[in-house]
């Protein structure tokens, strides 16, 4: 079993910088594909990245392509998302999830993921 908390959420400007960051209990992190996904005020939970167990692989929603990074550090057990030239409509709950995986490769349905963390609040002013 995975146990995810994120930090990092906040208020920032348009066009400003947010690093989220998950952190996960337990020890075999690095057999865990993970994703980042996000939900705003009235509407559904959406993806936004994903990363395979190494690292080598990652998928992005094409609203986020070019502006977030998704990264892992499997050594301290944390996922990272690197968020740049923020926009007012990333404006949400971001939420961490992992999946045990049995292939380096990622996942970008929200109901291939088995855990999930509590969210971060970000809020992009405009």
């Amino acid at each position: 079993q995975v146990q995810l908390v994120e930090s990092g959420g906040g208020l920032v400007q348009a066009g400003g910088s947010l690093r989220l960051s998950c952190a996960a209990s337990g020890r075999t992190f690095s057999s865990y594909a993970m994703g980042w996904f996000r939900q705003a005020p009235g509407k559904e939970r959406e993806f936004v990245a994903a990363i395979s167990w190494s690292g080598g692989s990652t998928y992005y929603a094409d609203s986020v392509k070019g502006r977030f990074t998704i990264s892992r550090d499997n050594a301290k057990n944390t996922l990272y998302l690197q968020m740049n030239s923020l926009k007012p409509e990333d404006t949400a709950v971001y939420y961490c999830a992992a999946r045990r995986a049995y292939s380096n490769t990622y996942y970008y349905h929200g109901g291939q993921y088995d855990y999930w963390g509590q969210g971060t609040q970000v809020t992009v002013s405009s």
